[in-house]
């Protein structure tokens, strides 16, 4: 029996969606060759949150489509968990990462071809739903270019690749393509798909990329104040890849100390790492990245506040100051 994250357990209507999603998504990644269907089926089964598809579907709920649609409405918020799912695996081989979600990464395990093939799979899987979900060209060109924000986001990233002089900006730019654009694309479609209002979607877009912008930022500062075990992922692994993150630009902006350290790239030793990690505290750059992201944190809210009223409205309240407070 499929299981979700408990934190669903306080919303059963939606959970109840996500293990539709869920299903279908095992149902269209069903393939001969069954090693590679079991390490899918895997990853599926211990995924995290399913932030993507559960923004979507609560988005949906807030417009008046009809009961004839559910089934468009379920393959369509599938899609977009299917497509993350895909942009990690494709992570995980640039970062020669080990383990995802307390186990072994599909790379690790069978090799950085087969990792390829099964990110590529799980595309056309992608592809598959949302040609289920609609016919509308205006949606699959969405899609497609949401698609190349992601890319696009991902390369602006591997541009500053140990690059000292990156500024705020230029992380920014980044992270609104790598990771806002999915949470954008998840609660305008959900929209879009539930019939909703011309204005609650356009509202969508900007609460979706403020929630996306602030989980990001978060995301890169747990990087250097929790353990693996709390994140269920190697931490302090982007500095020594040369990905510097909101709280290391604070401090290289404003303590030199930074740059001798930084200069060792990818031969940073667990004495070095501890070095920058305390001089991120002595300059208060996990405080400072923090206040940034509270102010991502608060326009999500207001905007998420500034929706019609509406049971839902007050679900994605609650889900969207728990997630971004790390409340679970």
């Amino acid at each position: 029996m499929l299981k979700i994250h408990p934190m669903w357990n306080n919303f059963p209507h939606i959970q109840a969606l996500l293990l539709e999603c869920l299903e279908l998504i095992i149902e269209k990644t069903a393939i001969e060759n069954k090693d590679i269907e079991k390490t899918v089926t895997d990853l599926i089964e211990r995924q995290g949150k399913l932030l993507r598809p559960a923004y979507f579907l609560l988005f949906s709920r807030l417009g008046n489509a009809s009961p004839d649609a559910h089934k468009n409405i379920i393959a369509a918020a599938a899609s977009t968990e299917i497509l993350h799912l895909a942009t990690l695996i494709h992570d995980d081989i640039i970062d020669e990462s080990k383990m995802r979600r307390n186990m072994e990464t599909v790379q690790s395990k069978h090799g950085k071809d087969v990792a390829v093939y099964t990110g590529d799979l799980l595309l056309a899987v992608y592809f598959d739903l949302l040609a289920d979900a609609t016919d509308s060209a205006e949606i699959i060109k969405l899609n497609t270019s949401s698609m190349k924000r992601v890319l696009l986001g991902e390369l602006n990233q591997m541009a500053n690749t140990y690059n000292t002089d990156i500024t705020y900006a230029d992380y920014l730019k980044s992270i609104k393509g790598k990771t806002a654009q999915l949470f954008e694309l998840s609660c305008y479609e959900g929209a879009y798909f539930g019939q909703c209002d011309p204005v609650i979607m356009e509202q969508s877009r900007s609460i979706g990329q403020n929630i996306g912008i602030a989980f990001q930022m978060l995301d890169d500062i747990l990087d250097y104040t929790q353990t693996p075990e709390t994140l269920s992922k190697p931490i302090l692994n982007d500095v020594k890849q040369g990905i510097y993150t909101l709280p290391l630009i604070l401090g290289m902006e404003t303590d030199e100390a930074f740059l001798p350290l930084l200069k060792k790239k990818e031969h940073l030793s667990d004495s070095d790492l501890a070095t920058l990690v305390s001089l991120l505290h002595d300059n208060d750059c996990i405080e400072r990245a923090y206040a940034i992201a509270k102010e991502y944190i608060d326009q999500a809210l207001a905007g998420i506040d500034k929706l019609p009223s509406h049971p839902e409205k007050d679900v994605l309240y609650s889900l969207t100051e728990a997630l971004l407070t790390r409340e679970f």
